[in-house]
């Protein structure tokens, strides 16, 4: 099976975090080796040579812009200065690259970069927080969304800002060789297992002491915990009763903190984990609804349905045999 190939495009003044995050989901995969799982990587400039970047050092690159015409990804990371212009034969092959078919995607304020292109033109995008608006007044043709971490627009994808870059890249991850190699890729880089796109980017911690007199305290160990036992019926009253809240207390700091209601949250931590039994298993469909805590097949059907637009057999025929080898055809698939 050929490899899913994708090309970073380091510019002058490249973020080397947002890049990293490219560099961590498509040439940095589990195992001591290195070795990606079914992705090999390059990363270009403008021209052969060195990048400058802000980080203290610079880069070197040995591929020009021809790289991106071979590209099944494109990714373009941030630059600063933000919004500067990109040079016109930048702007050419990055809409040469999208025309032939590759997924071109931006990790935080490469929004900026990608939306010169005017291939973010009536579609919806987001970028790091705190260049949201000016992301809008720059470019008013997109419909640019402050309040998630990225955007999966099918063959455009934005992230928001620095960590967001790596939930955009095992996203991809996910949609293109399924749960488990997502999960994996995950563990690997010690991170959450999935957050769902439309989760809050930023929202201001609560203030300590909390206004019911009870200490602030961060529900890590709460999520950790329920992830642990998604198989049980679990209620709001058990949540917040092992985080030491009250109800009303508990629900606000989950809002705040995971930027989703906790049955949402459930609802899609519950769904990864039958996405998971049905690519790694070959349990009966109401054993896999038992395990991941719904209350029947058909339920399990009903939310897999709108989560993935598909069904569990369906579902597990597509991914059963390529929970270690990713899916090659996922873009002749989208395009």
């Amino acid at each position: 099976m050929v490899p899913v190939h994708v090309t970073a495009l380091a510019l002058d003044g490249v973020l080397t975090f947002d890049l990293g995050c490219a560099v961590q989901a498509f040439s940095r995969g589990p195992g001591r080796d290195g070795a990606p799982a079914g992705f090999t990587m390059s990363t270009c400039g403008l021209r052969p040579g060195p990048v400058r970047t802000p980080d203290g050092f610079d880069l070197h690159v040995s591929d020009g812009l021809e790289a991106l015409a071979s590209a099944d990804v494109v990714v373009i990371p941030g630059v600063h200065p933000v919004g500067g212009p990109v040079p016109d034969d930048v702007v050419v092959a990055i809409q040469a690259a999208h025309a032939r078919g590759a997924i071109v995607m931006s990790i935080c304020v490469g929004a900026f970069v990608l939306a010169q292109t005017g291939l973010l033109d009536g579609r919806p995008a987001t970028t790091h927080w705190h260049w949201c608006e000016d992301l809008a007044a720059r470019h008013p043709d997109v419909d640019v969304r402050p309040d998630v971490l990225y955007v999966d627009d099918g063959d455009i994808l934005t992230s928001a800002g620095l960590a967001a870059g790596l939930d955009l890249c095992l996203h991809l991850v996910r949609r293109e060789a399924g749960a488990a190699a997502a999960t994996r890729l995950a563990s690997w880089n010690v991170v959450a297992p999935h957050r769902e796109g439309g989760q809050a980017q930023f929202i201001a911690p609560p203030p300590r002491p909390d206004p019911d007199g009870l200490p602030g305290s961060g529900i890590g160990p709460t999520l950790a915990w329920a992830h642990d036992h998604l198989h049980e019926p679990l209620t709001l009253a058990q949540l917040a009763r092992e985080a030491c809240m009250s109800e009303r207390t508990f629900s606000r700091r989950f809002r705040a903190e995971v930027g989703v209601s906790p049955k949402q949250w459930l609802l899609a931590q519950r769904v990864g984990r039958a996405r998971e039994l049905l690519e790694t298993t070959d349990l009966p469909v109401e054993v896999v609804a038992e395990r991941a805590g719904f209350a029947s097949a058909p339920a399990l059907r009903l939310h897999l349905r709108r989560h993935a637009a598909t069904t569990p057999t369906a579902y597990r025929t597509t991914f059963r045999d390529r929970a270690v080898e990713p899916r090659a055809d996922w873009f002749s698939a989208v395009r």
